[in-house]
């Protein structure tokens, strides 16, 4: 039995047990909208005992808590318009990644909408992950109230079904009447909160990362490739094209050969097109086609990582280019590859001349990103993982890799309600603290509620945008 059934028949008695304890604590819940809040006093002790012992610290990471605040406020509004860009002018790109813009992260998300680049999602995951980012983003808002000496009424859980949050709730009488700096300062705890706890899993993850994997093959991008005009085709499958374009390509592609592809050429030189992508495209092609080059990997249908070279074992895409150097063009080759369930293949190819006498095989290693958000994240993924290169776990077991999916959510999660939680809407912290911005700049109660109500509804236009755009593009285009 795979890890998922034993996924599943946890999902099944947590819910079974969540059931049973509202139930039998029906008396002490109280209903708001549609969660049940269940208030108890738990971690009060550990919060007021935070706040005192820590009392000098928590002085001045105030202000750096509240700096963070500000970054990822502005961080998460330029994300948003990008977001908001991506949906409007890239249908494409919209489809691919299927996922409504507007959809909580639940347990399974990957499976549901097939979405092969993201790592599976268990309900363990989603339980443990939760826990964590609620209990330190809530209690860190308590440490940060008690600090300024706020009384904390209560703290406890909310239920919506199996799925929990965790609440800390202050007075609020007595926050609206603290300076904006101190407003600001517990507002801004969580989030801070939650990118501390991102730090430290990042930590966690190079050091478990490094200590239980090891470099075992080399992994490519995509097949070597060019952007060709489709009406200067000259033939398909050997055939003789009148008038081409991508219908009449279409119409003649190679759709009963096992391999999905068809050869398609332009005066002498040849290219291949992938069946199923050109057909799935159709409809957004134009004159200009991104197709692959006629070369061995693509001409054998090479996936995986490649492990071995006439049974030379390989550890990297640097490996690879150092063994392919060895041979001549036309030489004949053994690859052996490896799936990420272990499966192995092997393939016979023969080497082609990239024109200036040198063999290659016809792989293509994409560059990262060296500028901006992107720039700086691929940055600190290489020094991780290097790129082009495939790593597998030293025990002969998945629960590494149980354990490497687990982090890299845990990461990916925190980070994102930081940057989320501080988008400037009435029901993130975010919300609060550019209203309290504004405020301290007009010192008009009225002009503060009046930007932030403006502010609100440009929000929520595009939040509606791009959820009509993501409509269009996955059901219309």
């Amino acid at each position: 039995m795979n890890f998922f059934m034993y996924d599943i028949i946890f999902l099944v008695l947590f819910t079974t047990f969540v059931i049973w304890f509202l139930y039998t604590r029906r008396k002490n819940l109280q209903r708001e909208g549609i969660l049940f809040l269940y208030r108890t006093k738990f971690g009060m002790k550990a919060i007021e005992w935070t706040s005192r012992k820590f009392k000098k610290q928590l002085q001045w990471i105030q202000y750096v808590s509240i700096f963070t605040g500000y970054v990822l406020m502005a961080t998460m509004m330029y994300l948003f318009f990008q977001l908001v860009y991506i949906y409007v002018s890239s249908p494409e790109t919209v489809k691919a990644i299927k996922i409504p813009p507007i959809m909580p992260l639940i347990p399974y998300l990957p499976s549901l909408f097939s979405i092969s680049f993201l790592p599976p999602f268990y309900f363990t995951y989603w339980i443990v992950i939760l826990a964590i980012v609620a209990i330190s983003h809530e209690f860190s808002h308590g440490i940060f109230a008690r600090l300024h000496n706020i009384k904390i009424k209560s703290t406890g859980f909310g239920f919506l079904g199996p799925f929990l949050a965790a609440f800390v709730e202050p007075d609020e009488k007595q926050m609206g009447k603290k300076s904006i700096k101190s407003q600001l300062a517990v507002l801004s705890a969580g989030t801070f909160a939650n990118i501390i706890v991102s730090i430290l899993f990042i930590i966690i993850f190079v050091l478990f990362f490094w200590s239980m994997f090891i470099p075992s093959g080399a992994v490519f991008d995509m097949y070597a490739f060019s952007d060709i005009n489709l009406t200067q085709v000259n033939s398909v499958n050997g055939y003789l094209v009148n008038n081409p374009s991508p219908q009449t390509i279409m119409e003649n592609l190679n759709l009963k050969s096992g391999n999905n592809l068809t050869e398609i050429k332009i005066s002498n030189s040849s290219y291949l097109i992938d069946n199923n992508i050109f057909i799935a495209n159709i409809k957004s092609v134009g004159e200009i086609a991104r197709v692959y080059d006629d070369l061995p990997t693509a001409r054998a249908g090479i996936t995986g990582a490649i492990i071995e070279l006439n049974g030379v074992k390989i550890s990297s895409i640097n490996d690879l280019k150092i063994e392919i150097g060895k041979y001549l063009p036309g030489a004949n080759i053994t690859v052996k590859t490896e799936m990420n369930n272990n499966q192995i293949n092997n393939y016979n190819i023969t080497l082609a001349d990239n024109g200036n006498g040198k063999a290659v095989m016809g792989i293509v290693l994409l560059p990262y990103p060296s500028t901006g958000i992107k720039g700086v994240i691929y940055q600190a993924i290489s020094i991780v993982k290097e790129p082009g290169t495939y790593y597998k776990s030293r025990l002969n077991t998945n629960f590494n890799q149980f354990i490497v999916d687990l982090l890299w959510w845990m990461i990916l999660i925190n980070l994102s309600v930081a940057l989320v939680n501080m988008l400037p809407l009435g029901i993130f912290d975010g919300g609060r603290v550019f209203y309290l911005t504004i405020l301290y700049f007009t010192k008009s109660d009225n002009m503060a509620k009046k930007i932030f109500k403006w502010m609100t509804m440009l929000l929520l236009f595009m939040l509606a945008l791009i959820m009509v755009f993501w409509a269009y593009s996955v059901y219309f285009s």
